[in-house]
């Protein structure tokens, strides 16, 4: 059986709180010897020392094949331990004890048997408990919460979808433990978190793999000595284009918590030093898991602090015009429970967000949901179903741009040398998101000295004139990488001070093939004479009317004119060699007139801007073909002074 495995402050307390709720110090037992023995087991109890107190309880049972208490301190031991057969076995033993009540017996049995997928005895052992009548409500809650998992997992069953979990090669699984993956939105680099040992003492680094150029995953290594230190660094999330990464460090960096997170920018090939996200985000409380949107401005993450709904709450911040992180709001009751919600995905679409959470009907213990965005607020999440989830806890899942891959990291219980693994599985078509994400990339340069240059690259989306994405190309190596969503149609614009804006256009729709689309920009610097293309202006063919989507454009424009309030532009139409002469010169001067007659009506000086068509005189391309005639009906401005 798969097991996820619980790091970061997810495990460890269940161990104490579980049994201080559950054993009853009013021993059945009327052997004194056996009762030191339990009390020797508890003393290592407490003190997280597990092997000696099995030890010290299996002699107390030894004592009285009858002591109830020390099977019921066993079992959950075991139970909380994940050696779920070994508990199986004590806790059913303990079922057949001549005992006064077996409350305990019902309600552990119960969510011991949710974990073995063994729906069915779950239930029934769960309202064995609740008939009863237990007077603590905590737990008849969670006896109720049992069966209706149970039912939930019962009615689903049948609609379990095939996949196939494959560890990734041994060059990737180099360590005893390894989890938290976290994949580049072009496939070919995974970073995670790995430990050298199998238990929490050990430190964990963050490091990398790559694929080489055929696809084959290569040795990690370290990811940057900047961000590895001798304390521990772990769970961490990238940008898309892969230049700002935030990672959570609990010891050995100043902070303001148990835990905080931290962010390291790339420039070229080397990461900054790891600076604090401050108090805005951090708090004296637990915070990490992190997770960033495609362009790396927004940041969901985990936390305990006070004012969530919750004992741990997933929360949101945003990267505002200053640079400065916005002070944290809770994700809210559409996506926290007030049980534990935990580690947060959002897919490189940015709609799609994937949690964990144990406080919503599943198939027991946390589950897998996802939820899509929906204007300012989340749909009802919906359970990642079967066989994903089961009745154990799965957390961290990763799903690839494209949607087709899953990443998680699983308990490896064939290799006694390896704690944990990251597997790799195919998501079946109908799990799968309904968004694909696909990504323009490439380098922008200054058109005259063919030097990089360090530009905005701004993707707004047309229908709704909203900005979508926002990221920078590296002042370094001028590369340049934003995320495109499938089912809209974006513009994307270039800008720096100085140069000319540079205008794409990009229509996602459904049927488009995602393929990943290189696209180097040269930039113009702003002189007389320098002209550029607005490709985001739209007419309806033989129509001079400006369709609404082309405001996304000509406000930008607007824009550029109030940045640069010294320049004056033409602003001139051009068309193809199809029709008549002078019918092409009619439309393009139209056409043109019409630009004129927005930017003029919206806030631009008249006397900063002519206009003027060309008609067919002035291609771009020659007309020999469709492609080239569509990029000759267009839009130019030009810089007359």
């Amino acid at each position: 059986m798969l097991r996820v495995i619980f790091l970061a402050g997810l495990i460890c307390s269940f161990i104490f709180t579980e049994l201080e709720a559950q054993i009853q110090y009013n021993l059945s037992t009327k052997s004194k010897k056996a009762a030191e023995y339990f009390a020797e087991a508890d003393n290592f109890r407490v003190r997280g020392q597990y092997d000696e107190a099995i030890s010290w309880l299996q002699k107390a049972i030894d004592k009285d094949k009858e002591f109830y208490e020390a099977y019921l301190q066993l079992g959950l031991i075991l139970k909380a331990l994940g050696k779920l057969a070994e508990a199986q076995s004590v806790l059913e033993k303990m079922a057949d004890l001549p005992h006064p009540n077996h409350a305990p017996t019902y309600f552990e049995l119960a969510d011991l048997y949710i974990q073995l997928g063994d729906y069915e005895s779950a239930r029934t052992n769960a309202q064995s408990f609740l008939d009863l009548n237990p007077r603590n409500s905590k737990r008849a809650s969670e006896a109720q919460q049992i069966i209706d998992n149970a039912n939930f997992a019962l009615e689903n069953a049948s609609k379990a979808a095939a996949y196939n979990p494959v560890p990734l090669p041994a060059e990737v699984n180099a360590f005893p433990m390894q989890y938290f993956p976290v994949v580049t939105v072009d496939g070919n680099a995974i970073i995670y978190t790995r430990r050298n040992g199998m238990t929490m003492d050990y430190d964990e680094d963050l490091v990398i793999s790559r694929k080489d150029q055929n696809g084959k995953w290569q040795m990690p290594e370290s990811l940057s000595p900047n961000i590895n230190s001798a304390f521990n660094e772990g769970t961490c999330t990238i940008s898309a284009d892969g230049r700002r990464l935030i990672f959570t460090s609990c010891l050995g960096r100043k902070g303001y918590g148990s835990c905080d997170l931290f962010i390291t920018e790339r420039q070229g090939d080397e990461w900054s030093e790891p600076r604090n996200l401050g108090d805005r985000v951090n708090g004296p409380e637990w915070d990490s898991q992190p997770t960033l949107s495609p362009d790396g401005r927004t940041l969901y993450f985990v936390s305990t602090r006070k004012g969530g709904i919750g004992g741990r709450d997933i929360w949101m911040t945003t990267l505002n015009e200053a640079g400065e992180w916005t002070k944290a709001v809770n994700l809210g009751a559409a996506v926290n429970t007030a049980e534990e919600d935990v580690s947060p995905f959002i897919h490189p679409n940015n709609r799609t967000l994937y949690f964990a959470s144990n406080g919503r009907t599943g198939f027991g213990g946390y589950d897998i949901y996802f939820t899509e965005r929906t204007g300012d607020g989340w749909s009802e999440p919906q359970n990642f179903g079967a066989p994903v989830n089961t009745g154990e806890d799965q957390v961290s899942l990763f799903i690839s741009a494209n949607g087709e891959k899953g990443y998680y990291s699983l308990e490896d219980q064939s290799n006694p040398s390896v704690k944990s693994s990251i597997y790799e599985f195919d998501v079946p078509s109908d799990m799968r998101v309904t968004s694909r994400a696909s990504y323009v990339f490439g380098v922008v340069t200054d058109a005259e000295t063919g030097e990089v240059i360090e530009a905005d690259i701004e993707l707004f989306d047309l229908a709704s004139e909203e900005r979508v994405g926002l990221v920078s190309s590296d002042p370094v190596s001028g590369e340049y990488l934003i995320v495109l969503a499938e089912g809209s149609d974006y513009a994307l614009y270039v800008n720096e001070t100085g140069y000319l804006f540079t205008s794409l256009s990009f229509a996602y729709d459904r049927q488009t093939q995602l393929e990943p689309i290189r696209q180097d920009i040269t930039l113009t610097p702003i002189k007389e004479g320098s002209r550029t293309v607005l490709n985001n202006i739209f007419f309806e063919t033989d129509k001079y009317a400006l369709q609404e989507r082309s405001q996304t454009e000509l406000n930008k424009v607007i824009r550029f004119m109030n940045t640069n309030p010294e320049l004056r532009i033409e602003v001139s139409g051009h068309t193809d060699d199809v029709g008549a002469d002078d019918y092409n010169l009619s439309l393009s001067n139209r056409r043109a007139k019409s630009v004129y007659d927005y930017l003029t009506q919206n806030g631009v000086e008249p006397e900063r801007i002519r206009y003027a068509g060309y008609g067919e005189q002035r291609p771009a391309f020659p007309n020999d073909s469709d492609e080239n005639r569509s990029k000759n009906r267009r839009i130019e401005f030009e810089i007359i002074n």
